[in-house]
């Protein structure tokens, strides 16, 4: 039907990573693969007689990621999760992210570090797990919303860029959708995603993901794990990084008939991470969540789908200084105890108007409730002791519409309105602004206008405005003018957007998407004085990102991607703080269906930009240029079979010492040299195997 807006050509593949000494089952597993790639493929009738390289070519795995797929749609970026990718990311969500132009990380440590999107970090990105929002517990940021996020465990990362979409939140710099994949089973069959990998510095990961149904029933099983001790930079110098993590989860479904579908999943994670920018480390990431889903399609001539979803999140999260790290001589043990627990729920429809309209209609709710506890003296007072005192509450309530509306076969409009009513609470014993309650209103939307040539080319521009309501970070400092930023301005974001996607010939694909963006009521975290205060300052920022890639032959393949933003602080008459420099990669892949190489060079401009002592609730300029850098990495990799893989890698070849502009002051941790920022890991193999089947 005309109506409809291009899909995303989403991704959907499921994989496994093993270690025997940490997993039973996943090393069981491992043990039968010998055997396993001598049988008859899994697929009804079977493959074994065809040739190897017709099975290859008949459903190749995705190659290593080292640059995400270009954009899909116009605005959309879609990624297998599940890919092995170069650089290795850590377990979390912040890391996978990076492989897509126009990210960066802002590093604290070996995991857990800040994403940051065309240099807005923070709540200006919204980031859903299958439609949930989990907020950190940390007053210093120590575990964001992507440390509760293990990638390997969802099947495909989406990512919509600017405020041009309304359906999935109030929405600043973008969106990041961390989504499963629902494969209905008409007949009785198992699937099965894992992985094992293995590196430097006592590096080791496993993921398994088990999926079973028939046409009424569907149950998944997925559980990660992961480690890594302390690695060193290019000159060898130890940095304070370990970590460790663990997920686990279950999903049952109920289908009774084709266009009906019920969904309950249940998820518990935990584990520990070291960091070089601070005093305390991470002793637990406790998180547990729930979640149940219904949808229900074909309804009417004019409804054709509606879901509602409903979640549960509550973190855990526990510092301290002395479990990962030397006390001080003559130093208390120290810990801050946060924890938080998030509700919400969300209910839309999909309404069709005529042959060429279609209308997504929606409300959505959350509620989050922040406490805390603390001791400077666990010996004496044991914080498991104290009673938890709240702090702040928030609530919001959204509606939204969407509309898609074809013009003609080429060309279609696609506009959307959302309002927030925002609720918060001080709800501290004391300050100038304990016990108050303020409200909010905060409209968003967006129109966009889209011209299609041909079957793979696309045009488009639109005008995007999202507002929002300051986040528990923001809300938690002093202002300018007050002991309490409880009721700073909300920040206003308008945003042009312009791009194309267009394929110049069956070789040769290029994306292009550039914006400009002007940010009213900026929320500035300032500590360039003698404290930290959050204050409202006018900005603007502009850039985009470019991909391109060529196909020399059916197995050679070369890439090229470039990011680029550059912001300032109008009202100070600086450059916007905490802007990461032009990015730039430059790709090679080969890959003849079984043997596979590869290799990435990544290219970083200097960054002489900065406001030192200013930034966002991730991290503020340290101060001082920095110069820029090179980084060359490789991979290759050979297919056992269609579903059986190894692929192995090397991450900065020549041992190159570097840092990431936007990364945090290293911390003057006992037994560590301490660095002007937290530099990156240095040469670093790792060697991974995955298994997937249908």
């Amino acid at each position: 039907m005309m109506f409809c807006h291009k899909p995303a050509q989403r991704e959907s593949c499921s994989p496994l990573v093993l270690h025997g000494s940490s997993f039973p089952l996943l090393s069981a597993f491992l043990l039968g693969i010998s055997s396993f790639v001598a049988l008859p493929a899994f697929a009804e009738g079977g493959q074994a007689s065809k040739p190897a390289a017709v099975i290859m070519e008949e459903q190749k795995l995705d190659p290593v990621v080292v640059t995400a797929a270009p954009m899909s749609d116009p605005l959309t970026v879609v990624t297998n999760a599940k890919a092995p990718r170069q650089p290795i990311p850590a377990h979390d969500g912040a890391d996978f992210l990076k492989t897509i132009p126009g990210f960066s990380v802002i590093r604290k440590g070996g995991s857990d570090g800040d994403p940051v999107f065309r240099g807005m970090a923070g709540s200006r990105l919204t980031i859903l797990t299958d439609g949930d929002m989990i907020h950190g517990g940390c007053g210093g940021r120590m575990d964001p919303p992507t440390a509760y996020i293990f990638p390997e465990s969802y099947d495909r990362i989406t990512v919509l860029k600017g405020p041009q979409s309304v359906a999935w939140g109030p929405a600043s710099a973008g969106t990041v959708l961390f989504e499963r994949n629902f494969k209905p089973y008409r007949t009785p069959g198992v699937r099965l995603y894992g992985s094992s990998m293995f590196g430097s510095f006592g590096r080791s990961d496993q993921v398994l993901d088990v999926q079973a149904g028939n046409s009424r029933f569907y149950g998944r099983l997925f559980g990660t794990h992961s480690r890594m001790d302390d690695y060193e930079d290019g000159d060898g110098q130890r940095v304070h990084s370990q970590y460790m993590r663990w997920n686990a989860g279950a999903t049952v479904g109920l289908t009774p008939d084709e266009t009906t579908r019920l969904e309950f999943s249940a998820t518990r994670s935990d584990g520990e991470a070291a960091y070089a920018d601070r005093l305390m480390d991470g002793a637990k990431f406790a998180r547990e969540g729930f979640n149940l889903k219904f949808e229900k399609k074909n309804i009417s001539s004019v409804v054709s789908k509606v879901d509602a979803h409903v979640y549960y999140n509550y973190i855990d999260h526990v510092m301290d200084n002395y479990s990962l790290q030397d006390l001080a001589a003559g130093s208390n043990k120290r810990v801050s105890n946060p924890d938080r627990k998030t509700t919400g729920l969300r209910v839309s429809g999909d309404l069709v108007l005529g042959s060429n309209s279609l209308l997504k209609v929606g409300v959505d709710q959350q509620s989050n409730r922040h406490r805390g506890r603390s001791t400077t003296n666990q010996d004496a007072t044991p914080y498991q002791g104290m009673a938890r005192q709240e702090n702040f509450t928030f609530d919001n309530y959204g509606i939204f519409a969407e509309w898609t509306q074809s013009l003609s076969t080429a060309n279609r409009v696609v506009a959307g309105l959302r309002a927030d009513f925002w609720q918060a609470k001080d709800k501290r014993p004391t300050g100038v602004t304990s016990g108050q309650t303020r409200h909010d209103t905060l409209p968003s939307g967006f129109v966009r206008y889209e011209r299609d040539f041909g079957n793979n080319s696309t045009f488009f521009v639109g005008l995007g405005h999202g507002e929002r309501f300051p986040d528990f970070w923001e809300i938690n400092k002093a202002s300018e003018t007050s002991g309490s930023a409880f009721y700073i301005k909300p920040e206003k974001n308008t945003q042009l957007d312009i791009g194309t996607i267009y394929r110049i010939n069956p070789k040769m694909q290029l994306s292009v998407s550039a914006f400009y963006s002007r940010v009213s009521d900026y929320l500035l975290i300032d500590s360039s004085g003698a404290g930290t205060l959050t204050r409202n300052i006018d900005a603007t920022t502009y850039g985009g990102e470019t991909t391109i890639s060529y196909a020399f032959s059916r197995q050679l393949k070369g890439g090229v991607s470039l990011a680029y933003v550059r912001g300032s602080n109008r009202t100070d008459h600086t450059p916007l703080a905490q802007i990461p420099p032009l990015d730039s990669r430059f790709t090679l892949d080969y890959d003849d269906g079984t043997w596979s190489a590869g290799a990435l060079w990544r290219l970083v401009a200097s960054q002489n930009r900065f406001d030192k002592g200013k930034g966002n609730i991730a991290g503020q300029d340290v101060g001082e240029p920095t110069a820029g850098f090179g980084v060359f990495s490789i991979n290759g990799g050979y297919r056992f079979r269609k579903d059986l893989r190894l692929t192995a890698g090397v991450d900065n070849l020549f041992d190159k010492t570097y840092a990431e502009h936007i990364s945090k002051k290293g911390y003057d941790v006992i037994g560590y040299e301490t660095t002007m920022r937290v530099n990156e890991p240095g040469r670093y193999f790792w060697l991974k195997l995955d298994l997937k089947f249908d």
